[in-house]
């Protein structure tokens, strides 16, 4: 699970398509529609997660601190390709 969630966090910024699958009509994505596609990963890693621990047993109740301590992880996961797209210095 924390794989799948690594692998998401990163996806955004390390592609031009959306979700990996569709083109997007610009030459590159722009950032909110990055911003955007890493919070809609962020709910589907959520989704599956929760249907993983139904189909084993007893699925426990969540408060809002495991969503804020969650989403704040699921942001450091993709810090580094954050980075490498914009922080990075590109020499020419």
């Amino acid at each position: 699970m924390i794989l799948l969630a690594a692998v998401a966090a990163n996806l955004p910024f390390l592609n031009e398509r959306l979700f990996a699958v569709l083109p997007v009509s610009r030459s590159t994505k722009p950032l909110w529609l990055r911003l955007l596609e890493l919070v809609v990963l962020y709910f589907l890693v959520l989704v599956i997660a929760r249907l993983l621990e139904l189909r084993i047993g007893n699925a426990f109740s969540q408060g809002w601190e495991f969503y804020a301590i969650t989403a704040c992880l699921f942001l450091v996961m993709g810090y580094p390709s954050f980075v490498i797209r914009y922080l990075r210095r590109r020499h020419r």
